[in-house]
């Protein structure tokens, strides 16, 4: 047991390095060399635990969106609270909160870490259309929404606006294209016009 917990130290200590250099010098401005540097460790250990780079980029990246996940996953456990309420706080807990977090995500939205961008954008996507699709499961149940197909609702939804209100986007906070979601949305769960309008303009306010 104790070299297992050894190897996931190392891992761990890799992945912040990476963090680090990847928020200074971009992902194409880092090198493995920069990596090994930085650790203070032989290439064969980095091999040992990645492939290459893009294996640490993964690897960065699934560990940053396993974190947004869980509190996600955590908010809509909480039965107690509305459906709608949820909703908001959960896509409002994607939001990375420490200054580390930050400086990646400023990374990720630059046009030349298109492909770290586009891989976060995957593991979210992956993550949370089924927690969508549970709260929609939720207020089909509650009638506060009404389709056959939550799952692809939620999926759609969550497409569309990643690719309408990225932040590579410059038109991202056009507000006709918000209100013309928010319409289409409600009609996507079959709700009266108006009923999403307070839960996706906090999404967008934060």
């Amino acid at each position: 047991m104790r070299v297992v917990k050894e190897a996931a130290i190392r891992r761990n200590e890799i992945l912040d390095a990476a963090e680090r250099l990847f928020v200074a010098k971009g992902f194409d401005g880092t090198s493995t060399g920069d990596i090994l540097a930085e650790v203070g460790i032989a290439r064969g250990t980095l091999y040992y635990h990645f492939k290459s780079k893009e294996d640490i980029l993964d690897a960065m990246i699934e560990r940053i969106t396993e974190g947004l996940m869980e509190k996600a996953a955590e908010i809509v456990g909480h039965k107690d609270v509305p459906v709608l309420q949820r909703l908001t706080e959960m896509m409002l807990a994607l939001n990375v909160d420490n200054e580390i977090g930050h400086e990646i995500m400023e990374q990720v939205h630059k046009p030349q870490n298109a492909l770290m961008h586009q891989k976060m954008q995957e593991g979210l996507l992956k993550g949370i259309t089924p927690l969508i699709t549970a709260l929609l499961e939720e207020g089909i149940a509650q009638g506060i929404c009404q389709t056959d197909y939550p799952a692809e609702a939620a999926e759609m939804m969550l497409l569309y606006s990643n690719t309408a209100f990225d932040a590579l986007s410059e038109d991202s906070r056009n507000e006709r294209k918000i209100a013309a979601f928010i319409y289409h949305v409600e009609r996507l769960l079959g709700m009266p016009r108006g009923s999403m309008r307070e839960s996706i303009l906090a999404i967008f306010r934060a």
